[in-house]
């Protein structure tokens, strides 16, 4: 799998915020009212956690431009809940100019960024997210606007993920592999990949849409996946949580 380079990603961003802008300007308020793909959520409260953590993650990049850290969310994780019950319930045109806006600002402080690698102000820089740099918040904003889109339930689930995409997934996720199993990652017409170091070996093969789907705790829309175990069929194996510092569906 190649690396991805800070310019390739920002250009990544820019591609899953201008879906994510287009999908939500489509919304009217029934379908911001209506369920979404994650269970207890309205697509309202999706659309309030994109706003959410776009903000966020500027701020994280704003902090950073400074030399400084702070939390990702003003008041936690009890402040972002909070937050996003509080706007579930806007109409369509609130949800689409806040999604907008905090996608507008911290799109603004990546593009600022240029090809800026330094430690102190760059990519490189510190943030308190995962106690990571600054790439690696861009990395996780790739992953809210792709997954979260998604979430919206309005055509562009898994399916439409691209193979950079979810080759980020397969090494983001590993955390997510069972202790003593490994897994042998079979995209069909593509090269495998082995995650974890267990003992017991499972071989995943389908789609590479719907093995990232499978490990990011999505369903799977194109029906191809099989696990087998020693030539023989197997179900999936039960997924370890989300890597520590975010929710996995919310």
């Amino acid at each position: 799998m190649t690396e991805i380079t800070p310019q390739a990603l920002l250009a990544e961003l820019h591609k899953a915020a201008a879906t994510a802008t287009s999908v939500v300007a489509k919304l009217d308020d029934s379908a911001v009212a209506a369920p979404s793909e994650l269970p207890g959520w309205s697509r309202g409260h999706v659309l309030a956690h994109l706003a959410g953590i776009a903000n966020a993650m500027a701020r994280q990049l704003e902090y950073a431009a400074r030399g400084e850290t702070v939390e990702l969310y003003d008041g936690g994780y009890e402040g972002r809940n909070r937050d996003i019950e509080l706007a579930a319930g806007h109409d369509a045109a609130q949800h689409c100019e806040a999604v907008g806006t905090a996608i507008a600002r911290v799109l603004a402080a990546f593009d600022a960024l240029g090809e800026d690698s330094s430690d102190e102000t760059g990519w490189s820089a510190p943030i308190s997210y995962r106690n990571g740099t600054v790439f690696d918040g861009g990395q996780a904003l790739w992953r809210e606007l792709t997954i979260h889109t998604g979430d919206l339930g309005t055509g562009f689930g898994p399916e439409t993920w691209s193979r950079a995409f979810c080759e980020h997934l397969f090494r983001f996720l590993e955390a997510r592999v069972p202790d003593g199993i490994k897994l042998v990652l079979q995209p069909l017409a593509l090269p495998q990949l082995t995650l974890g170091s267990g003992a017991r070996s499972i071989a995943v093969n389908g789609m590479i849409t719907d093995i990232a789907a499978w490990l990011a705790g999505r369903t799977p829309t194109l029906g191809s996946l099989r696990a087998t175990e020693a030539a023989d069929g197997v179900e999936l194996p039960e997924l370890l949580p989300w890597p520590s510092g975010a929710p996995a569906a919310k």
